[in-house]
């Protein structure tokens, strides 16, 4: 084909393609708008190579994704249909889907915390239909709004870009942004190189922040969610997940119970499987489930239990001598023979609506009182293990899927007491009726546990991580599942911010 001057389809294709290149770089501008959201999304770096960083990959990596969305899409079309007012029309539609996609990934991001994923997408579709059932006609309105908006601003580009080009030809500063753009292309790629050999977690961190970026890994997503303590792993090549400076932060103002139910829970806890199973046998009328998740930590174990929350809390709790948020002179509680938990004793109620018993108290279940009783695990080389739960609710040992000490006492106070906001408002624990989906987290011995289905996902101290199946505990091999992980710290970290 003769592509020369005096050729027609060679002329028009020229002009299309320099057309191509302003309307590209109008969508760069409105790309790096909408891309804001993602770094606002996340608690900014701290030091001024993590801004540098930030600032230069926002700019060049938001740009070559416009850039590449006009090479796969409209410059071949240019190509093969170089028929102006077609393209100019086909560019505006094609660049107004890309926007709005961008736009519902940085929505997305902003509150899940991960990008459009096809594994994330039960989470995704429920976010979305959350928002459109809360406020349907002010979504609507905003989603359309947004979609005219992006599509109107495509239309005047395209329309401006095509009339005026040969005097935008004569502008000499699209080339030295282009330049600049490289160049900060290649700059935020070698600060990366040197960040991740250097083990700066100030700027690895923030991979994959904006969409195709990086991909996360368990270090990265750690010191993401501030879990790593940088100034250890730095001094002595040793990360460990960093909880000794949480800040516990009770939720305020509390919700009140207007709907109490006096009811009496006892919860009975035994150092042997032998003791419980004596237990057992002594009271037929209980019922037992084998998917009983509990840290092999005692200590951890009953934290949890008492307070329906991870020790990820615990140092700053037992240091200040915190009552759990929940308790008051009408949901009271009291601890039998757990020295490290006994301050939380209600002394001004004789008969406390929750007990929680070491079963070397010998106490007798109270008639009438919703019955739980486990025995604590034994020392193993895993953080947590599955054992036997036996409950006087034979709906409890009916539930589908793992139960956490933290679920007991959320479904005591939730259920029982018939406080279910004051549950949902102080606790991490899942009020066993009302769970929705098997997933859950916690946390012991610096390691971060969530667990969704038969599956047990347990990052260490180290950033490593690992999957086991909860019924048989084997190793399953299988990827880091970002999404579910980021929403497990997330709801780690609700009484931390």
């Amino acid at each position: 084909m003769n592509l020369s001057q005096h050729n027609q389809f060679s002329s028009k294709a020229s002009q299309l393609l320099s057309w191509g290149h302003w309307f590209t770089f109008a969508n760069i501008g409105l790309a790096l708008l909408i891309s804001l959201s993602y770094l606002f999304a996340d608690s900014p770096p701290t030091s001024f190579m993590g801004i540098t960083y930030m600032l230069v990959t926002w700019l060049s990596h938001t740009s070559f994704i416009a850039f590449l969305a006009f090479v796969l899409t409209v410059f071949p079309l240019s190509l093969v249909f170089p028929y102006p007012r077609h393209i100019r029309g086909m560019a505006a539609v094609i660049a107004t889907c890309g926007a709005s996609l961008l736009t519902l990934d940085a929505y997305v991001y902003v509150n899940l915390g991960y990008h459009l994923n096809p594994s994330a997408l039960p989470e995704i579709i429920s976010l979305l239909w959350n928002r459109l059932t809360t406020s349907p006609a002010l979504t609507t309105f905003l989603a359309g709004g947004i979609v005219l908006l992006i599509l109107g601003f495509q239309l005047v580009v395209s329309n401006y870009t095509w009339h005026h080009l040969a005097r935008l030809k004569q502008f000499k500063f699209a080339r030295y942004a282009i330049s600049f753009l490289v160049v900060c292309f290649a700059f935020s790629h070698s600060i990366h190189i040197w960040a991740d050999a250097n083990l700066k977690f100030d700027i690895t961190k923030q991979d994959n922040v904006l969409p195709l970026s990086y991909p996360t890994t368990a270090k990265s997503l750690l010191a993401k969610n501030d879990l790593l303590d940088i100034e250890t792993y730095n001094q002595a090549h040793s990360v460990k997940i960093n909880n000794q400076n949480i800040n516990y932060q009770p939720p305020a103002p509390l919700l009140k119970c207007d709907d109490f139910t006096q009811a009496n829970v006892d919860i009975f806890v035994f150092d042997t499987d032998a003791q419980l199973v004596e237990f057992a046998n002594n009271h037929k009328e209980l019922h037992k489930t084998e998917l009983f998740l509990q840290p092999t930590n005692h200590d951890d174990t009953l934290f949890g239990l008492v307070y329906g929350l991870p020790s990820f809390y615990k140092a700053a709790i037992l240091q200040e001598q915190i009552l759990p948020a929940w308790q008051s002179q009408r949901r009271s509680i009291e601890v039998m023979g757990i020295d490290s938990l006994s301050f939380i004793n209600d002394q001004a109620h004789t008969n406390n609506a929750i007990r929680v018993i070491n079963g070397a108290a010998e106490q007798a279940p109270r008639n009438n009182s919703h019955i739980f009783a486990f025995s604590l695990a034994s020392d193993n080389a895993e953080v947590v293990t599955t054992s036997t739960l036996y409950t006087s609710d034979k709906n409890i040992a009916e539930v589908n899927g793992l139960i956490q000490p933290s679920d007991l006492i959320t479904t005591s106070v939730g259920k029982y007491l018939n406080c279910s906001a004051i549950a949902k408002q102080t606790m991490l624990g899942v009020n066993l009726y009302k769970k929705k989906d098997d997933m859950g987290v916690n946390y012991s011995q610096g390691v971060v546990i969530a667990y969704k289905k038969d599956r047990i996902t347990l990052i260490d101290s180290d950033g490593n991580f690992k999957n086991i199946s909860a019924a048989e505990g084997f190793s399953i091999e299988q990827r880091l599942d970002i999404p579910f992980l980021v929403q497990s710290i997330k709801k780690l970290k609700t009484f931390s911010e």
